[in-house]
């Protein structure tokens, strides 16, 4: 029977906390929109929880997010202290790049083994944990009315989580316990999220395709 990736939770509220965070100083990015301090709290409950509220919609379970007062409680008050402190953490850019990396690693396993533990298949288990991993950042750009992030030329956010959530899959499919694949799927994660944003890869952005035309010896096209 597969079992779905029990994480502390002092990890999961520590991951609700940093998403609070993250939410804020993307609001202090967008001041020409003016938004006041419920607006903060808003993005920040929606980059912290968007991906655990929108993974439990898809899998027809009660969200875990609004059943337990101690992520909503955390993922405001640090929405908040981000809004506080915005200046001090635009300077740990890095830091946060990578917590944030190990944030969707621990998300995308956790959606994708309870996607599993609930029988979907493994494509459905997939899609879960990409959402569960970037559910956040779709919300915070739906709330704000801006173009999905993942959509657009970036560095490879939801290839990332997807590679991630796939290594679990694979590995829980050849008999690896959850509790084995669901770290490997944390590193995985993260490791390709840092590599990409490090050395700047990302999807070439979209084109038609374009034929080189042979020319002959008179110039004229052939």
């Amino acid at each position: 029977m597969i079992t779905t990736l029990q994480a502390p939770l002092w990890i999961e509220l520590l991951a609700a906390g940093l998403g609070g965070l993250q939410g804020a100083l993307f609001a202090a990015g967008e001041r020409h929109r003016r938004i006041d301090v419920l607006g903060v709290v808003v993005i920040g409950l929606a980059v912290s929880l968007g991906g655990s509220l929108l993974r439990d919609i898809l899998l027809n379970q009660p969200p875990v997010v609004i059943w337990s007062n101690g992520y909503l409680l955390v993922a405001g008050a640090s929405a908040v202290l981000g809004m506080l402190v915005q200046r001090l953490l635009a300077r740990a850019d890095w830091t946060l790049t990578a917590l944030d990396a190990v944030v969707m690693g621990l998300f995308g396993a956790i959606g994708a083994s309870k996607a599993l533990a609930l029988g979907a298949g493994e494509v459905g288990a997939l899609v879960v944990g990409v959402v569960g991993a970037i559910g956040g950042g779709m919300l915070r750009d739906v709330i704000l009315g801006l173009p999905l992030s993942f959509l657009q030329v970036g560095t490879l956010y939801a290839v990332a989580a997807g590679s991630g959530a796939g290594v679990l899959i694979l590995l829980v499919g050849l008999g690896t316990p959850v509790a084995v694949a669901g770290p490997v799927c944390v590193i995985v994660t993260a490791t390709v999220r840092l590599i990409a944003v490090r050395f700047e890869w990302r999807f070439p952005e979209q084109g038609p395709l374009r034929f080189r035309r042979r020319v002959g010896h008179s110039g004229e096209p052939v």
